[in-house]
């Protein structure tokens, strides 16, 4: 396949409230889109790294650079007979898993439109319906928790992730388990806390979790083996797992009992596969991730999750959960049964006003003569 040009669009999509978490606040949810062409066929992808380098060493801003200066030059232009082909050719480039996964995604996108084939399907995927849990960032107070958990709970979703950080912890955690002490429910501390905070992990440990995700240092493998070591309650790792080799060494180290994969993270669809491979060799369920994407985002993790290891509900939302009206259509919404269907007829897509009324900055990518 020839990927002859790119549209690359910085925009900021406005939240219904903030996102919080152990690193800050979220008012807006800054994203990379990408629009490829081949031939007379385009297509869409979409990375959202935040708006500063708070999740990884990457923001939206050094996508849009990255992908509009730097990688997409590097491949207008040319042929690739397979995502890992793609893939190969931006290896020479170190890091920025969120910009590569930019390129990378159309190139699935593209073929999904070409081929008239599904994604889920290009990707080998089996289900036939996406389990969704439900998520909530840190709160005014635990009233407010309480009563957004228990909704979550009345409309049956099958697990609550809940976001911590020191403050917002072990006695929020009390007072969850307190009023609802069956449901499943893990925690996610977005790299917030080292191994001095092993004492807290061992009063956790009475609160039956699911797992705890991502408690130490977003880069560390080490430690979060050391921490699985002391604590009886599974590690879950995210930030950490930021390519396929990060992945190969946390598992042969037996750093974490689950993995969150999420396409940008990793650089891509083609590898996120590869990590999906090594954890179910391994026994070891993975779940996928979301960055509050749009419906386009959105709907590509959705496509991924119809992989066969991804056992744990996954972090997918229906767009009204975060937007007043979503920058892509459809929305994505859930079914009753609390999940997503694959999109057999197409990905969602950006509304043309929407996209010019959100959009910061953009450019255009086309082979160097």
């Amino acid at each position: 396949m020839n990927i002859d040009k790119l549209e690359v669009y910085y925009v900021a999509m406005p939240l219904i409230q903030p996102w919080r978490t152990a690193y800050g606040a979220d008012y807006d949810i800054h994203s990379v889109l990408t629009k490829a062409y081949s031939g007379d066929t385009y297509a869409w992808s979409e990375s959202t790294p935040f708006y500063a380098p708070t999740y990884l060493n990457e923001s939206a801003g050094s996508v849009f650079y990255h992908v509009s200066e730097i990688f997409g030059p590097h491949i207008a232009g040319k042929n690739y007979d397979s995502p890992e082909d793609l893939d190969k050719e931006l290896s020479i480039f170190k890091g920025n898993s969120f910009a590569k996964a930019a390129i990378e995604i159309c190139y699935w996108t593209l073929q999904s439109k070409i081929e008239s084939e599904p994604l889920h399907k290009l990707l080998g995927g089996e289900s036939k319906e996406v389990i969704a849990g439900a998520d909530f960032g840190i709160l005014d107070s635990f009233d407010e928790l309480l009563l957004n958990i228990q909704k979550a709970v009345d409309k049956g979703f099958p697990r609550v992730k809940l976001k911590a950080a020191p403050g917002w912890d072990l006695d929020m955690l009390k007072a969850v388990r307190s009023t609802f002490p069956d449901i499943t429910v893990h925690i996610d501390c977005n790299s917030g806390y080292t191994l001095d905070d092993l004492p807290l992990f061992k009063q956790i440990d009475k609160l039956n979790l699911a797992f705890i995700e991502q408690p130490l240092h977003w880069n560390d493998i080490i430690d979060h083996a050391k921490l699985a070591r002391e604590i009886e309650t599974p590690i879950c790792l995210d930030e950490t797992i930021h390519s396929v080799k990060a992945a190969e060494q946390a598992l042969s180290i037996d750093a974490c009992k689950y993995i969150n994969i999420k396409p940008g993270r990793v650089g891509g669809l083609y590898n996120a596969k590869q990590i999906h491979d090594l954890a179910e060799n391994s026994g070891v369920p993975v779940w996928v991730g979301g960055m509050l994407e749009s419906a386009l985002g959105g709907a590509i993790c959705i496509e991924l999750a119809t992989l066969s290891n991804f056992k744990y509900p996954g972090d997918l939302f229906p767009s009204s959960r975060f937007y007043v009206q979503d920058l892509c259509d459809p929305p994505n919404e859930l079914t009753e049964r609390n999940t997503f269907k694959p999109f057999d007829d197409g990905l969602p897509e950006p509304n043309p006003e929407r996209l010019a009324a959100q959009t910061i900055r953009k450019t255009q990518v086309v082979p160097k003569e």
